[in-house]
């Protein structure tokens, strides 16, 4: 009992940064799968003709492709690949145009990841 009243005040700290660590993990995983929903929602209703709805979730994707991490975007561009044809310009379709703003983004991460690594191995 001594010992926790001593060290009281390292033990909330402690408490306090796992729970903060905990509550950030959580608000991930929700992000990460409030962003999948809205994908597939996106998808169903664009193959099922539903385009005006389809479009507002189109907007709202497109809109946080700046925010979403790079395994996201890759997850977004292998599940947008199986319903295009990545060789034929379709604009028309709004899955198709989806599938290459992601590729577009994916691209230019890759391009400024490449400059980065150039300048730390001419740095060394």
């Amino acid at each position: 009992m001594r010992l926790v009243q001593q060290h009281r005040f390292f033990l909330l700290f402690l408490g306090l940064l796992v729970f903060c660590t905990f509550m950030v993990v959580r608000q991930f995983n929700v992000n990460r799968a409030r962003h999948l929903e809205l994908r597939e929602a996106f998808i169903l209703l664009q193959a099922k003709g539903w385009t005006n709805e389809a479009q507002r979730l189109f907007t709202r994707l497109i809109n946080e492709i700046p925010e979403q991490s790079n395994k996201v975007l890759i997850e977004d561009f292998q599940r947008t690949m199986m319903l295009v044809d990545p060789g034929t310009k379709h604009p028309e379709s709004l899955i198709w145009t989806y599938h290459w703003t992601v590729s577009n983004e994916l691209e230019r991460r890759s391009e400024s990841t490449l400059r980065r690594a150039l300048k730390l191995a001419k740095e060394s």
